[in-house]
């Protein structure tokens, strides 16, 4: 079959969901209509304009010269208009010259997406923890002469963002953009107490679960957690302790969860000890699993067994096996990490400057938890699905090429817009109602 390839002039969009996430964006507050942003910001629709790019993963200033002269972008985000890529990139830089004051403008514009939202906790034995996980993930920009970038411990030359995630969903809590060279550690008491400051602002139902990994095993780390009255599980770093010891003492105090010819394994708490550089903070539980492997896992027999320790700090109440069970579900956050710069595109940020790039993943936190709200709102909708499938979260990729990516005619009419989908078209009942949810919230 040999089809005729010909233009028309009717208002034809391969984009149509962009309708959904502009309309959370209103919901929000991300316009910034009052009078205290329009003194303080220049050209606040600019956030608006990036927001509207990073939905569709698009993420390059250039990319906007897809939408120049597109009607229905302008009318959906409520732009004067459209600008060229040059003007994009000096306005950003104008936006980053009162970063602070942005930066928490849009953090009070995810708050209000987060109320928006259902978070969902994780369930041990008959009790809830809304989870929350906090890492670094290094962002590759090998090859940039970007202030900012240097040397990370990936291996590359990027920046090492250091992220949180709320929820069983995994919606972005929080973000810093910080130099590839940045020790995960430090600064790291600051940022988990602004989280802490959201977190308050939520309307959760269930206590809070902190997860860190062992780069973070500080006293002052531990100290804030501590503090603050949340749950925290933080995998502890042995350094020079004797992997023996901890046998001896997995022996003395643990008990044996496996046992066979090729290894032994051992769980249990130990008590009475604190981070050896804060002596103010009072003794607390190291959960621990130990294991004395007999046989190498490429099944050579060992002259002397190797014994591997994981320990843990935390002020949890569940038993030894749930709290490392916890931690590793844990690793679910390099997922989100993986959403975000493979489905959404933000890993080479397009700035050369560093106060540019930390508004610009501000801003790309709202528009992945955008996205995650509408795939995670489309996933209620169970009976309109045009497929079904057994899933707790709908990956980012698929909530833009399903529900992003959608053709549409568009018509305007006596100032009336219509967004029209094909009668036929899957996600037709899904969009609907989408639609009509968000114009409700």
């Amino acid at each position: 079959m040999k089809f005729t390839v010909d233009s028309t002039t009717e208002q034809v969009q391969s984009t149509g969901g962009i309708a959904l996430a502009a309309k959370i964006s209103e919901k929000i507050g991300f316009n910034f209509s009052d009078s205290e942003s329009k003194r303080q910001l220049v050209h606040p629709e600019i956030l608006r304009v990036m927001y509207g790019l990073f939905v569709q993963g698009r993420n390059s200033f250039e990319e906007i010269k897809l939408f120049r002269f597109d009607p229905f972008f302008e009318k959906a985000f409520d732009l004067k208009y459209v600008p060229a890529a040059e003007t994009l990139r000096l306005y950003l830089e104008k936006i980053a010259e009162t970063k602070d004051y942005v930066l928490e403008k849009i953090s009070g514009c995810n708050v209000n997406l987060l109320n928006m939202a259902t978070i969902s906790p994780i369930e041990v034995s008959s009790r809830k923890y809304i989870p929350v996980d906090v890492d670094v993930s290094p962002l590759d920009n090998s090859g940039s002469h970007k202030e900012g970038v240097s040397y990370t411990y990936k291996g590359h030359d990027g920046f090492a963002p250091i992220f949180s995630y709320i929820g069983v969903e995994g919606y972005m809590l929080s973000t810093e953009l910080r130099e590839g060279k940045q020790h995960c550690q430090k600064n790291t008491p600051e940022y988990l107490l602004k989280n802490m400051e959201i977190i308050n602002k939520l309307h959760l139902i269930h206590p809070v679960l902190f997860r860190l990994d062992g780069g973070n095993d500080a006293a002052s780390t531990i100290k804030v957690l501590a503090d603050s009255g949340h749950f925290f599980l933080i995998k502890r770093n042995i350094r020079k302790e004797s992997r023996e010891s901890w046998l001896d003492i997995a022996k003395a105090e643990g008990k044996v969860i496996s046992n066979n010819d090729r290894r032994t394994v051992y769980t249990g708490i130990h008590t009475g000890r604190t981070p050896a550089s804060d002596k103010t903070l009072t003794s607390m539980d190291i959960v621990f699993k130990v294991t004395e492997r007999y046989i190498a896992k490429d099944g050579t027999e060992l002259l002397f067994p190797e014994i591997e320790v994981e320990t843990f700090w935390t002020n949890l109440y569940e038993t030894p096996e749930e709290v490392i069970e916890l931690y590793h579900a844990h690793g679910t956050s390099e997922q989100f990490h993986s959403e975000l710069k493979s489905d959404m595109g933000i890993e080479r940020l397009p700035s050369g400057k560093f106060a540019v790039n930390s508004v610009i993943l501000n801003i790309a936190m709202i528009a992945f938890n955008a996205l995650r709200l509408i795939g995670q709102t489309a996933l209620t909708f169970e009976e309109d699905l045009p497929y079904k499938h057994k899933v707790i979260r709908k990956r980012l990729r698929k909530v833009i090429d399903e529900l992003i990516r959608v053709g549409c005619k568009i018509v305007n009419h006596a100032h009336i817009w219509w967004i029209k989908l094909w009668e036929h078209d899957p996600w037709l009942p899904v969009f609907t109602r989408l639609y009509e949810t968000f114009c409700n919230l």
